[in-house]
């Protein structure tokens, strides 16, 4: 079970579909206010925040419905979170696209404006290895064989397991992982460490940021996995199956 964010903006179709065909069951969370789901997260299931939008309406949105500490808390008491765009975005201390609106703090760092380029960027995008580099032992057996990931993770610390997890996927995949994006702002983040894969749009930029320690469990993707087709779908479900 999933509880995803109703913050009021963007639209849920896309990913509540693909949830549905990874048989993943969900409930709509969205706080107070004007939202047509009243419940507050219950903090008994793993968060995913979806959607697209402006910075500062998704923090204002946030704040009319009494989510924003809410989020925090429970994010800080170890509830796993996905982010997924403005989920990602948010995450972060503040954003160019509006400067004077703090945004959660959950991860150090900031959200900047494409300088070059087409903006937004709309299209897919081949994602690469982020700075911390994979142990290439874990990436040997057969990509094809699901049991081999499986062998591999289990050599590790289920601390470290969790933080690999999704690079082992996606090494495994090669050139098939693509994913889809649709954005005009991405995120710097202050610590090398916390951006899990990068993506070349006239340079590197952070395409994906996690967040894995005794306390916390946090992932977020600036692309959409739930429309990046079979490679972004087996990726949400990785995280169910091995990040959570």
């Amino acid at each position: 079970m999933l509880e995803i964010i109703d913050y009021g903006g963007g639209n849920l179709g896309s990913m509540t579909r693909c949830l549905e065909r990874l048989d993943i069951p969900y409930k709509r969370v969205g706080g107070s206010g004007r939202s047509s789901v009243s419940a507050q997260p219950s903090g008994n299931y793993p968060l995913l925040f979806p959607g697209v939008g402006a910075f500062g309406a998704a923090m204002q949105h946030l704040h009319d419905r009494a989510l924003t500490d809410r989020i925090r808390g429970l994010v800080n008491d170890g509830v796993p979170y996905l982010g997924v765009c403005i989920g990602l975005q948010v995450l972060f201390e503040s954003s160019e696209e509006a400067p004077d609106v703090p945004g959660l703090g959950l991860l150090p760092g900031v959200i900047k404006h494409y300088r070059r380029g087409k903006v937004p960027q709309i299209g897919w995008n081949a994602l690469k290895e982020g700075p911390i580099k994979l142990n290439s032992a874990l990436t040997t057996n057969d990509p094809l064989n699901k049991a081999s990931t499986e062998e591999n993770l289990a050599t590790l610390s289920p601390l470290e397991a969790k933080r690999q997890a999704l690079r082992v996927f996606v090494a495994q995949q090669g050139e098939s992982a693509t994913a889809y994006f649709v954005n005009s702002y991405y995120p710097v983040p202050d610590a090398p460490e916390l951006t899990l894969f990068t993506a070349d749009y006239y340079g590197d930029f952070c395409a994906a940021a996690q967040l894995i320690d005794s306390q916390r469990n946090i992932t977020a993707f600036q692309f959409h996995p739930e429309k990046s087709g079979p490679f972004g779908h087996q990726l949400i479900q990785e995280w169910m199956t091995h990040v959570v």
